[in-house]
């Protein structure tokens, strides 16, 4: 398989009339027939169908399980991960799906972005695994949520590493007139920087960071601790525009099968995964890498998004409450097209 595109081709008609329910002209710019968000998704993808998808890891699974060979879609693969990528290249028409945390999806319709989620992850054992641990710079003494009272923290709003923050506070029974917020977008190695530079005191750090941050900063003082939050949540989500191209909402579909399938062959090969991944795409070291695929812990991917979007709601209250955002039904954002897709 090309390490850039899977595809498989094939050939005949594969939108029939009975297909072309809910189906009008399309604009010029997209590949397909237009399809209305209330129509059944066609379950066949046309022949040359490209979709473009920001979601390194689970290219790397697919690659190494082989999962991808028999796609009828041909995927582009882009370099693009995290909330503030994902959307610019949304806006900028770059990228048909992306793969982020709960947050960005709400964030992209709060600031004029039409999106939906069109599949979810949990972990198993969340508690136990958590996706964030707040690093605490060299000389500061943070052993329990309780001591952030008066700290400077990094937070960003419009990621999830903010709503972590957030969450955080408020099961330590603390608001944000308690503490100093850091306004600091999450990118790279910044939480990090920012730590061993004393620019702030605290900064949620994602699992890929722990280590790293621990190996450079522990000997001076730097620690690690436990939100004590849930902070698991995981979607696939794409501007509606793509789920109203009937060509594309279809490789979507497939491509949202497949990355099911995916998670479960991370759950069964971690010391494969840790090595593709982690190691000979991210650049960490085995060690590292291993630390990492243990810290995250086994996924599971939902059929029934109730408890999900239950949740989901939780965390856009709180942002309401505490960001001042504009009240918003969550379960709107959802295209329970999807819920359960299989192939």
């Amino acid at each position: 398989m090309h390490p850039s595109t899977t595809r498989r081709g094939r050939t005949g008609a594969l939108l029939l009339a009975a297909g072309l329910i809910g189906l009008t002209a399309c604009g010029a710019d997209a590949s397909g027939p237009r399809l209305e968000l209330t129509a059944a998704v066609p379950d066949e993808v046309p022949e040359g169908t490209v979709l473009r998808v920001g979601d390194p890891p689970t290219q790397a699974a697919l690659e190494l399980s082989g999962l991808g060979d028999d796609l009828e879609t041909e995927i582009e693969w882009a370099n693009i991960n995290g909330g503030p990528k994902t959307l610019e290249a949304f806006r900028g028409d770059a990228l048909d799906v992306g793969s982020v945390a709960d947050i960005p999806p709400l964030f992209a319709t709060w600031t004029g972005t039409d999106v939906r989620i069109v599949a979810v992850r949990d972990t198993v054992d969340p508690l136990e695994h958590p996706v964030y641990e707040l690093g605490v710079a060299p000389g500061v003494d943070v052993e329990s949520i309780e001591d952030l009272r008066g700290k400077t923290i990094a937070y960003s709003p419009g990621q999830a590493q903010g709503a972590f923050v957030l969450r955080v506070l408020a099961e330590a029974g603390l608001t944000q007139d308690d503490v100093e917020l850091v306004e600091l977008q999450s990118v790279d190695d910044v939480y990090v920087n920012a730590l061993g530079s004393n620019q702030v005191e605290v900064a949620p750090l994602g699992q890929q960071l722990v280590a790293p941050y621990l190996a450079k900063y522990s000997s001076d003082g730097g620690t690690t601790i436990n939100g004590g939050v849930r902070d698991d949540a995981w979607t696939l989500y794409a501007p509606t525009e793509v789920l109203e191209d009937a060509d594309k909402a279809a490789a979507l579909r497939e491509y949202a099968a497949v990355w099911a399938e995916a998670q479960e062959w991370i759950n069964n090969h971690p010391e494969e995964f840790a090595e593709g991944f982690y190691v000979e795409k991210e650049g960490l070291s085995p060690e590292d890498a291993a630390a990492i695929v243990e810290a995250n812990g086994t996924y599971e991917v939902p059929t029934d998004w109730d408890e999900f979007i239950a949740r989901h709601q939780e965390t856009a209250d709180l942002l309401v409450e505490e960001q001042g955002q504009e009240p918003l039904q969550v379960e709107d954002i959802y295209d329970r097209r999807f819920e359960g897709v299989t192939r």
